[in-house]
């Protein structure tokens, strides 16, 4: 879908280190930050889409999430919907607020908010593994007693699987997957929004503790609390011309039928021909990497690198802030920054425009134009349950 004319007027998200924040506390903060920045009042939202993955689980809250927690923001009757898409939420909130204000006459408002930490982690867990279909995650749950699968995630068990084939069919080497964890925990330190601040080694990424197979606990995303919130203005309202655009939002849903970096590069191809431009001309790109190894396996199947060059590449440090080629996630990505599943997908989108502003103060790419972010949600028997892939260009005048 081309969004030529839908602008990011204002944007909020939380300190992705903090476990002390209810769901309501964060949805209100990042909310009111979002407008405060846009300078839009409560009472001129025409829509409201909220994601969340986890609350009927985690927190008693199975219906009228977003209507619960900002039942006190001054919204008036705006109208509020909420989206449950697993780790995707954030970002199919993002694609349908990106289509309502393309028609609205009044700003949308989108927002994604999570709480993951609640003292339980088998509970946390179950809530991650909900975004796999019923039988298919049981049959999962019968075959990792026969894995290499301490930590007992089915899901990182999947993503092991995809690493080994990674390392077998492109030559990656475990050395270059933690060098993408090297350069996660670096970006990450200079975001005062993430989750981890520190910076870690190879040797650091390989000596810690085993998750599933090859991969260990520095190259995993961890449990995350965090909101995230954008403001969007559509042509029937007005924008200041310096605000980055949304050029494009693209979302496909996968069936089990292809496996699941086979449909990351249908979607990724489709979305190339939506966007009008290639990925050769992306300044960053903000990935889902759930594992460092998973971010050089989407890296070659959404066509930044050719199958085998992501993991040298890396390695190299071509992929870092203040490199002339790409930068991944400048933010941190899921394994710096974290992984607040509902969230997820529009802090993504979020520190787009923040670079695209001018405001990433130490990890600002320079003389960044355009930026992609890349979302996915669920497991359908091998395949991806939701891709969703958004292009934003800077303003003509930022």
């Amino acid at each position: 879908m081309s969004a030529t004319s839908i602008a990011i007027v204002g944007t909020g998200m939380t300190d992705m280190g903090r476990r002390d924040q209810e769901l309501d506390t964060m949805a209100y903060e990042v909310v009111h930050e979002a407008l405060d920045d846009a300078g839009v009042s409560p009472n001129e939202l025409g829509l409201v889409v909220v994601g969340n993955a986890m609350a009927g689980r985690l927190s008693d809250q199975n219906c009228m999430r977003g209507q619960s927690w900002l039942r006190k923001a001054g919204l008036n009757e705006a109208a509020i919907v909420n989206v449950d898409n697993s780790c995707a939420g954030g970002s199919s909130a993002l694609h349908l607020a990106t289509m309502a204000a393309m028609v609205q006459d009044r700003p949308v408002l989108a927002l994604g908010v999570e709480k993951m930490w609640t003292g339980n982690r088998d509970q946390t867990i179950a809530g991650i593994e909900d975004g796999l279909p019923a039988e298919y995650r049981h049959d999962l749950h019968e075959r990792r007693h026969a894995e290499d699968n301490p930590a007992g995630s089915i899901l990182m068990g999947l993503n092991n699987a995809w690493a080994a084939r990674l390392m077998r069919e492109a030559g990656t080497t475990l050395r270059q997957i933690a060098s993408a964890a090297v350069k996660a925990f670096d970006h990450a330190s200079h975001n005062p929004l993430a989750q981890f601040q520190r910076s870690v080694t190879v040797d650091d990424v390989l000596a810690s503790p085993q998750v599933a197979g090859v991969l260990t606990r520095l190259m995993c995303s961890s449990f995350t609390d965090g909101a995230a919130a954008m403001v969007l203005a559509g042509p029937g309202v007005a924008a200041p011309a310096a605000a980055p655009r949304i050029i494009g939002s693209v979302a496909r849903s996968g069936n089990g039928l292809l496996d699941y970096h086979d449909r990351l590069s249908q979607v990724a191809a489709a979305s190339w021909e939506a966007f009008g431009f290639g990925p050769e001309e992306a300044d960053m790109v903000e990935l889902h990497d759930a594992t460092a190894a998973e971010e050089l396996y989407a890296l070659e199947s959404l066509g930044f690198f050719r199958q085998g060059e992501a993991g040298p590449a890396t390695e190299s440090g071509a992929t870092r802030i203040g490199t002339p080629g790409l930068v991944v996630n400048p933010s941190g990505g899921l394994v710096g920054r974290g992984h607040p599943l509902g969230a997820t997908g529009l802090a993504q989108v979020v520190e787009l425009a923040t670079q695209l502003r001018g405001r990433a103060g130490s990890r600002q790419v320079e003389g960044a134009r355009t930026g992609v972010a890349v979302n996915t949600g669920g497991i359908i028997y091998g395949d991806a349950g939701i891709v969703c892939i958004h292009a934003v260009r800077r303003g003509s005048a930022a």
